[in-house]
């Protein structure tokens, strides 16, 4: 099975949102993803998305900081 057809509709809508550029993702090994600047409602599904490799911090950050979020090819290839 692809990771595609493993998805759920709300995980899917989150890599697409941050595809449209509008996540940010919280520091730490666990990071939270904030959709339009608001924490997303789910992030036991943000912490699988970054396990699965399919999204991503454009660069390091601290706990207490923020960075763009970012597909991975997998991500991308995940909601093409």
């Amino acid at each position: 099975m692809t990771i595609a057809k493993e998805l759920s509709g709300r995980a899917k809508a989150m890599l697409r949102a941050v595809a449209a550029g509008r996540g940010e993702l919280s520091g730490g090994r666990e990071p939270d993803l904030y959709v339009d600047g608001l924490p997303c409602c789910d992030q036991m599904v943000t912490h699988d998305l970054v396990r699965a490799g399919l999204l991503r911090a454009r660069r390091a950050v601290g706990l207490d900081e923020r960075s763009d979020a970012e597909l991975t090819d997998a991500g991308r290839a995940a909601i093409a």
